[in-house]
């Protein structure tokens, strides 16, 4: 039935309450068997490296009507990764192959519905860039950019938490096609690598801001056409007031209001209609059917130096907690990866 080996595995303890601590999820080493039953149909991979996202905080407390399952207590959490086939009893899946999509939080995992992972064919890339601008934020970006937004060139974008997983590729995204982009970040470091690395035409730090309308207003003295919207709150309500005419609001995440007992409110909706605005929400997974014509567009810019991208990168499984808890204080200078194990 296989060698067995042991199994280190990140649990949430209980549902969590305001801002997550590292205490509220624990290491355990558990014991496998590095074999899968032949009538199965599951694959059991190695796990290299674990993505941090901010739609995992959600999940960490009991929830209904949401459009993903709360994690659950006791057992390892869930979400994307990059792993190698170690045994598999799916035909299309090979040991050896290397794949992304969801996993868990763990060196070895059994996925029991195969059929949602991606195989990974291009090896000339770093193997995290699957977590991140290869992967579930790649196609976020994509997706919500491109064919939701519907942009043109001459128009004008702003993206708040633009140094993150999907802001960094919205803002890069809308200058390949001639718009003028704008972001916002949490520190003068991340403000600068918007400037600098990632070819932002203004950006700043909102913390340092008293009024965001008018720090909008002034980056944006004729408005706003594309709002690509991470953060919620006092944000949106600020871009709410500075939007032009016809204008679009992607709504992607709203990290803001993730460890809040009490969502705050948002006030200046009235403006959807005396401007026409689009604000429509959208998940990665709907334009999952797209990521072949994604990554055909967006490798050949990664290569050319086109398009850049910023990792931190965490090392060891044991080092997950923290970095997730990372996120919602803006620790983290980049997309956030966990290094579990190489190939």
């Amino acid at each position: 039935m296989g060698e067995e080996i042991s199994n280190k595995q990140i649990l949430l303890k209980d549902y969590v309450h305001g801002f997550p601590k590292e205490s509220d999820m624990e290491l355990k080493i558990s014991s496998m068997k590095l074999k899968v039953p032949e009538d199965s149909n599951t694959v059991l991979v190695k796990n290299l490296y674990l993505s941090c996202d901010p739609y995992m905080r959600p999940r960490m407390k009991k929830t209904e009507g949401s459009y993903t399952d709360s994690f659950t207590p006791g057992s390892p959490i869930v979400g994307f990764g990059v792993a190698k086939v170690v045994d598999s009893a799916h035909p299309k899946f090979k040991k050896d192959e290397l794949v992304w999509g969801i996993t868990g939080w763990e060196e070895y995992s059994v996925i029991k519905a195969p059929e949602t992972l991606f195989k990974i064919h291009n090896t000339d890339v770093p193997l995290s860039y699957y977590t991140g601008i290869l992967g579930m934020p790649g196609i976020t970006a994509y997706g919500g950019f491109y064919e939701l937004c519907s942009p043109k060139k001459g128009e004008t974008v702003y993206v708040s938490a633009a140094s993150g997983a999907v802001g960094q590729l919205v803002g890069q995204f809308a200058k390949l096609i001639g718009c003028y982009v704008v972001g916002s970040a949490g520190s003068k470091e991340k403000v600068e690598l918007l400037k600098n690395k990632f070819g932002f035409d203004e950006a700043f730090n909102y913390k340092e801001e008293q009024d965001l309308s008018a720090a909008l207003k002034r980056y944006f003295p004729d408005g706003i056409d594309i709002y690509f919207e991470n953060v919620g709150g006092k944000m949106l309500d600020a871009v709410l007031l500075n939007m032009r005419i016809h204008g679009r609001i992607a709504v992607c995440g709203m990290i803001s209001q993730y460890n809040l007992e009490q969502n705050e409110g948002v006030h200046n909706l009235f403006c959807l209609i005396s401007k026409r605005l689009r604000m429509q929400g959208f998940l990665a997974v709907d334009y999952f059917p797209l990521y072949k014509k994604f990554v055909e567009m967006v490798t050949p810019h990664i290569k050319e130096g086109k398009v850049k991208y910023v990792e931190d990168i965490a090392e060891g499984i044991e080092s997950a907690p923290g970095a997730l808890v990372g996120l919602f204080s803006g620790r983290n200078v980049g997309k956030q990866v966990v290094l579990v194990a190489r190939e």
